[in-house]
């Protein structure tokens, strides 16, 4: 049975952001390179756990998208109960260190 994929309001700007910072409307490489990170997010609902925890926060996991030097974090947590995935946060790699507390959840498990 497949996980539910839910995309947070926050991770939802992130990617709105990231649409723009890329140029995705005006670059069709730059389109299908976010096509591609969008299909990765929606790919977790088969195997969400294929990816390792976080060192900031083990309740959170992270995917990793892209080549060096752009790669992207997928921060997202599993919720088994549910059979949900709730992506969290979408941010550059290569930015300072993750904190989890700026990310606001509470705990449904």
């Amino acid at each position: 049975m497949a996980y539910l994929v839910d995309i947070t309001s926050r991770a939802e700007r992130d990617l709105a952001r990231l649409y723009e910072e890329i140029n995705a409307e005006d670059s069709e490489a730059a389109w299908k390179w976010y096509q591609g990170l969008k299909e990765a997010i929606l790919s977790l609902e088969a195997q969400p756990n294929r990816c390792p925890v976080t060192r900031e926060k083990p309740e959170i996991r992270h995917l990793l998208y892209g080549h060096k030097p752009h790669v992207y974090r997928v921060l997202y947590r599993v919720l088994e109960k549910q059979r949900h995935v709730e992506v969290l946060h979408i941010r550059h790699g290569a930015r300072r260190k993750f904190n989890p507390r700026s990310i606001p959840f509470e705990n449904r498990q």
